[in-house]
This record gives structure tokens, sequence and C-alpha cells, in this order.
């Protein structure tokens, strides 16, 4: 005989079940028109969450932080409903409505796609009102409800796909976005292990608070340049095309510890805000340059700075040749070399807004300074391998970055011994990243490597290990090499 404890069990793994059939109707009514509602929460959480559970979140998943965001609110919806399965029955539809309703308002935090995000979030309701009234029991109700509820957002994400795969044929009609020509060299090829001298957009790190790219039409796409300013402009993609310039830089993020991946060379193609703001004519009390994004989010520079050339800022619509992907900030994001990428420039640009020192940036929000991050000197080691000529030397290899000034040494040390310049690269230009290598003659044993870097400017590598937060890391990167 089933005892209360196990209908009670039973009801709760009911409402599980449910939970999941209706996250999976809400994702795939939201995705039929381009909308996620798993998305949707999922930059709630980002928005909310204290600076410390961000940046345990950046280190422990890495470059997987959006897959865990989504797997983690699934959990947490499947959970929520099996705590309110867990309710006596004359509150249990009452507090669903609640959830409901509290989703469809969190729905519209989505400006891109709130209209679909809300039709989701109602049929998810509709779903979880009707589930819970009457909870599926036994184990062929709760497999057919879990099995169903994943099925849908596998549907949904299917459709997501659909979705990119029609963005991307309008992207590709822009056509090249310059051209790299001939591929660059820098007198390092061939060495085993080391970096790619520009690195492939499908490899260069990714890093923004939204789940998902917004996809947006770039035949119906202007960029409003408004605000404080004598004239305001509204410019098309051909229109930035006709101006853009090639320049050759890094980029960083400022989570990129010492020695990790989050940083990536390209040649890319956009027009100095310089230039704009020339045309636009920026009133006598305008401070900040406001770069927004479709989604509303918001990075902001010194105009001065912009203006003077301090701050090389470039409207960047290309990379590689080829335009910009919708992961990269497609159709136009702002990039200022030597800055870090959180520091930088709104991606998805929507408008550049001249306003003065009233404006606060998304992360300054958060709790980051409001002062630009500069990227620090940093050089990383890419490979060791087995001398090839003598036995018993090592050949080490890497890059080393110091935008905007340039990387003037790299050196490297065994131990606590002197420090030894290696041997550079050419340089692409000041703002790129350099490729280094050297050959280490090594007794038998472990032995540990640090590498440095020095900027033209005279900066030398910090080794003082310090976390991202809040001015940005530093430390040398070390490794262990075994002969």
């Amino acid at each position: 005989m089933r005892t209360d404890e196990d209908r009670n069990k039973g009801g709760v793994v009911g409402a599980a079940a449910v939970g999941l059939a209706a996250l999976g109707l809400g994702e795939v009514v939201a995705a039929a028109r381009g909308g996620s509602l798993i998305d949707t929460i999922g930059r709630v959480l980002i928005d909310t969450a204290p600076i410390p559970v961000v940046e345990a979140t950046v280190v422990i998943s890495g470059r997987h932080d959006k897959a865990a965001t989504r797997i983690g609110v699934g959990a947490g919806v499947v959970a929520a409903t099996a705590a309110l399965g867990a309710l006596p029955g004359r509150v249990r539809l009452p507090a669903a409505a609640a959830v409901g309703m509290a989703a469809g308002a969190l729905a519209t935090r989505q400006p891109t796609r709130s209209a679909s995000t809300v039709l989701g979030a109602v049929a998810a309701s509709g779903v979880l009102g009707a589930g819970l009234r009457k909870r599926p029991r036994g184990l062929l109700g709760v497999l057919g409800w879990s099995l169903g509820g994943a099925g849908l957002i596998a549907a949904a994400n299917t459709l997501q796909q659909d979705h990119d795969r029609k963005q991307d044929k309008q992207i590709r009609r822009l056509g090249a976005m310059g051209s790299l020509g001939a591929a660059p060299e820098d007198g390092l090829e061939g060495e085993a292990g080391l970096s790619a001298l520009m690195t492939p957009a499908h490899k260069m790190y990714v890093a923004d608070v939204s789940l998902r790219a917004p996809r947006i039409d770039p035949e119906r796409w202007r960029l409003s340049v408004k605000g404080m300013v004598a004239h305001t402009l509204r410019l098309s993609m051909n229109e930035l095309i006709a101006d853009a310039v090639e320049f050759d830089a890094v980029m960083v993020c400022v989570h990129n510890r010492a020695g990790e991946g989050r940083a990536g060379n390209a040649r890319w193609f956009g027009v100095p805000l310089a230039d704009l703001l020339k045309h636009a004519i920026p009133d006598a009390g305008a401070t900040r340059l406001v770069t927004r994004a479709v989604d509303g989010y918001t990075i902001s520079l010194p105009l001065d700075a912009l203006r003077s050339g301090e701050l090389p800022g470039y409207l960047v619509i290309g990379m590689n040749g080829q335009p910009l992907t919708p992961a990269h900030g497609f159709p136009a994001r702002v990039f200022v070399p030597g800055l870090y990428g959180q520091y930088t420039g709104a991606k998805w640009l929507t408008e550049l807004e001249l306003a003065d020192d009233s404006h606060s940036d998304y992360w300054v929000k958060r709790g980051w300074t409001r002062e630009l991050l500069r990227v620090h000197p940093h050089a990383r080691i890419d490979s060791t391998l087995p001398g090839r000529e003598i036995a018993g030397t090592t050949a080490v290899a890497g890059v080393a970055w110091a935008p905007p000034h340039g990387v003037d040494a790299v050196e490297i040390r065994v131990g606590q011994e002197d420090w030894q310049p290696v041997e550079l690269g050419a340089e692409l230009s000041p703002s790129s990243w350099r490729r280094w290598r050297t050959t280490l003659k090594l007794p038998a044993g472990a032995h540990t490597v640090q590498v440095r870097a020095i900027s033209r400017s005279g900066q030398t590598q910090d080794g003082l290990e310090r976390p991202p937060f809040p001015v940005g890391p530093t430390g040398f990167h070390t490794i262990t090499v075994e002969v």
C-alpha cells in the first residue's frame, strides 16, 4: 500500500516532468519567431548575479559559460516546478500562475525578441497550470512528459539553427570586407605548436553577457550617431564600407589570466571613430561616446581621447577579410586596441550617442571601475618540444602582446636564473601580438619555466598574480618542463 509520503514523492517527480515539458513548449514557441525563453531567463541571472558568482562561473566553466548557464536555467526551472508540486493543492495553482506571470515579465527584458519570448512564456504557463492540476503519475506518465519536453527543446534548437543559417546567407551577400591578400608572415612560420599569426574567427574567443547573438538584417540595419551633436547621422553598411580601413590588432578579454587563451590577433576592417566624430561635430558639453548594442548594453569611452587619437578607436565591420560573424558582433562593434574587451566597446551596435559624464555603463553599475582598463603586457607559452639537434635541448615558443605601444622584448627564465632574451618574429603592428621562440639547454629533471613581455613604452609585465576583478589580471605564465 502506498503511503502519503510515497504519493507526495510521486507528485514531485511528476511536477518536475511537467516543468520540463512546459519549458520545452515555451522554448519552441519562442524559437519559431527567433526568441528564446531559456536565454532570456539566463540573461536575467547574469544581469543580477553578484560579481563573485559571475567571476566563479567564468573560472569554472571557461569557454563553456553559455552552455553552463543554459543547463543551469533548465535545471532551475525543473527544480522550481518540482517544489510547486510539493505544495498543497489549494496554493499550487496560484503559485504556478505567479511563476507564469514572472516569466512573462522577464520575457520583456529581451528587446529584440520580446514578442516571441512573451508568447513562449504564455505557452509555458498554460502547460504548467494544466500539468500541475493533475500531475502525471506512474513511470509511463512521467516518462512521457519528460521525453516530450526534451523533444520540444531539441526542436527549438533546430529552429534556432535554421534562423542562424538564414542570417549567415544574408551576411555572405555582403562580400569581402577588406582583403588579407597574401597571408602575412613574421619569419616564424612552421614552428610546431605556435599560435597562428592571425586567429581565425571560429577560434577567436567569445565573451559577452548574451547567451545568443541577436539576428539583424544587414539591409535594414542603420547605425545612428546621435545625442549631443550638431549633425545626427544615420549610416548604412555600404556607407561604412566605403570609409573603412584595415588594421592589425590583438583583442584581449579582461578575464584572460596568465597563459590562457582569451586573446586573439586579427586583421580588422573598420572606420576610425575620429572620422565619424568629425562629421557629427560633438557639442562642447559632450564628454562620453556611448556605444549601445541592440539589447541596450552600453560601454562608453572618453570623447577627448578618441578625437585626439590617444585612444585609436574603430567602428569595426569586418575581420580577416570577411564580415563580422554574429558571435563577434555583426553587423558592427567598437574596438579600441589597447583596452580590454569589456571596456573597448559594444558588439551588435545600433547607435553611438554623445553624452556627458552622467551616463553609467553596464559593468560600472555592476561594480567594475569607471576608469579604462588598459591591457597589461603579457607573454604566453604555446609549446615546448624536445630539441631536434642536441639531446637535452627544449624548443619553447609562444606569443606576446603590449598594445598599443608594441612588444619591445620577451624574456624567459628557468627556475630563479636570470632572465634571457628570446627571438622575436617580425611585428605586424604595435597593436598586434608578436610571436617568439627560443631553445633551452636543460639537464634531466623537472624545471619551472616563466616568460614575460616588455612593452616599447618601457612597461615590464607584472609578475604578481592577481585576479581579473577589479583592475585586470597579472602574473607570469609558468609551466613545468620534464627533461
